[in-house]
């Protein structure tokens, strides 16, 4: 490596493991990563890129951990996780050129920064979706096999030692599953909807095929779409667009004892509309990890609601997730050093 290699000084701003830090170097030499693992807040288990709020720095310990983040070309992970954190040192650190969220979400942690457009301009963005894709994909299967074999009434009955009269049970392979987003997330779950010999229709705006997808439909069509659908899987990210996407006339064009699973993101359904439509058989079971406010508050209907499943946002979590950022990482910092798109930036108009 000669003099004039170029290099990328990177400040780890959460708790990435000494290992994983070391597989950042080996994957990409030109990067200079530098970090103290005495000052971050330490995960409680897989993945907890917040750490333990327990954890307080010494004023001392802080005065260090903003001098780390502010020295570096790049940080990994928006410091603390913290969007204030992040304002701060975007202005405290003019060379900074780009900050990788380990948030699939990302986006929305910065547009919580509140930073300027000349901000936003100088600094790129980049979150880690598509890491969760499969984990997500095989919740989504997990939620509409749920609802498919009646788990409510399985479980309702085993409660009871109720050994009731046989029931017909639906069949993955005569539904048809509306998928909507074709994102990373959504291809993967239309892809194994497909294999299981689901019809799969999918939304989209660009147009452009997705392996599994049956049939696409242009996002205006989606009440139609609805109208067709056995089951609903959501995987689209919350933005101004998004939100309350799946509303009243959503739920009102959907077709009678529908399946819905969401793994994107709480705001995409109305969740009133989705309550009334459970409550008139419309929707005959739901599967959610998302919600519109999390955590999910103890006087919301849905926690009581005998046809909902409700997942504490947890679907994602696997111990594979941190090398799979710590990779993407790699990978885009040698995008960033070769002059090449970063993968995942964020859209700094909707924040995704």
């Amino acid at each position: 490596m000669t003099e004039t290699t170029p290099r990328l000084r990177v400040a780890v701003g959460v708790d990435l493991k000494e290992s994983l830090c070391e597989l950042v170097e080996r994957l990409e030499p030109r990067v200079e990563l530098v970090r103290d693992h005495t000052l971050y807040h330490p995960m409680r288990g897989p993945a907890d890129w917040s750490g333990d709020p327990a954890f307080t720095r010494t004023a001392e310990q802080q005065r260090a951990f903003d001098e780390l983040v502010d020295s570096a070309d790049a940080l990994f992970g928006i410091p603390d996780v913290d969007p204030a954190a992040l304002t701060r040192t975007v202005r405290a650190n003019p060379r900074l050129r780009w900050v990788h969220a380990t948030a699939a979400g990302g986006g929305g942690q910065v547009k919580a920064a509140s930073l300027t457009n000349e901000e936003l301009e100088r600094v790129a963005f980049t979150t880690s979706a598509g890491v969760h894709g499969e984990t997500l994909a095989e919740f989504a299967l997990f939620g509409v096999l749920a609802g498919a074999k009646d788990l409510p009434r399985l479980q309702a009955q085993q409660s009871r030692r109720e050994w009731s009269d046989r029931w017909e049970m639906r069949q993955l392979d005569e539904m048809t599953v509306l998928v909507v987003g074709l994102g990373g997330i959504g291809a993967a779950a239309a892809r194994k909807f497909h294999a299981l010999g689901a019809t799969v229709l999918g939304t989209t705006r660009s147009g452009e095929p997705v392996e599994g997808v049956d049939r696409l439909v242009p996002i205006e069509e989606l009440d139609a779409a609805a109208a067709e659908a056995d089951a609903v899987v959501v995987t689209l990210p919350g933005t101004t667009a998004t939100e309350g996407l799946l509303g009243e006339s959503f739920f009102a064009n959907v077709k009678p004892g529908a399946i819905v699973s969401n793994v994107g993101r709480g705001t995409v359904i109305d969740e009133d509309a989705l309550l009334a439509a459970l409550r008139d058989g419309r929707v005959s079971f739901a599967a959610l990890d998302v919600f519109a406010v999390e955590p999910l508050p103890a006087d919301s209907p849905l926690w009581s609601e005998p046809n909902v499943l409700v997942s504490p946002h947890t679907a994602a979590l696997n111990s594979a997730e941190e090398i799979r950022i710590a990779r993407l990482f790699a990978e885009n910092a040698r995008h960033l050093l070769d002059g090449e798109p970063l993968k995942n930036r964020v859209d700094t108009v909707e924040f995704y």
